[in-house]
């Protein structure tokens, strides 16, 4: 199912979701799908950014425990509430997953701040996410694509306002989210579902078997 193009807003390639869509689940899992590299051996792993000690940062943990729950593979997951990822052992954790994993494709999740009226959605894109942005602190970047969910209002205060964001809006987000996470996972072509790719010596091209 493509639910992209006039089914909600992108601005610079990156597409906003509102958690509240009844579709916004399957909008998610297929944006998932068209960002992942095509019949790639590479492992995908989820990295979610936070920490249960913000309400407003717990957004990535929530998800990552909420994952955990489910059946989602071939995806691996990493940051949950038992054991977040967040600016303390940030380059420890990701030194260790791209020591598990060879060649990881990596999709960072983090809560992040924004407008008013953007506040409550869901924003997925290529390139890492940013962590400690929002907030003036200097993070590695994470992942080949994003998923970031706007939990509150950014310009005044940024750590007071992380604080004190709603936890009913964050859960709500994260159940969004990791729903979305387990249907693009439910969509993914297993291996033995691949073509069989062929290099031509000739062309130097890979061609696809019949």
């Amino acid at each position: 199912m493509n639910l992209k193009n006039h089914f909600f807003e992108r601005k610079n390639n990156v597409a906003k979701i509102n958690h509240e869509d009844d579709l916004a689940a399957e909008k998610l899992a297929s944006e998932i799908l068209d960002h992942l590299p095509n019949f790639s051996t590479r492992p995908i792993v989820f990295v979610c950014i936070g920490t249960d000690r913000s309400t407003g940062d717990s957004l990535g943990p929530l998800i990552g425990t909420l994952l955990q729950e489910k059946e989602i593979a071939p995806y691996h997951v990493y940051g949950t509430l038992d054991d977040p990822i967040h600016a303390v052992n940030m380059d420890a954790k990701l030194a260790e997953i791209k020591q598990k994993h060879f060649n990881p494709f990596i999709i960072g999740i983090d809560a992040c701040l924004g407008r008013l009226k953007s506040v409550g959605s869901i924003q997925v894109g290529d390139g890492p996410v940013k962590p400690g942005a929002g907030v003036n602190k200097e993070l590695p970047e994470v992942g080949n694509m994003h998923i970031t969910g706007i939990v509150n209002v950014s310009g005044f205060m940024e750590f007071f306002v992380l604080q004190n964001t709603r936890l009913n809006l964050v859960l709500k987000m994260a159940k969004t989210i990791a729903n979305g996470i387990f249907e693009s996972s439910q969509q993914l072509p297993k291996k033995q579902d691949w073509p069989k790719i062929n290099w031509d010596l000739e062309t130097e091209q890979p061609t696809v078997a019949e």
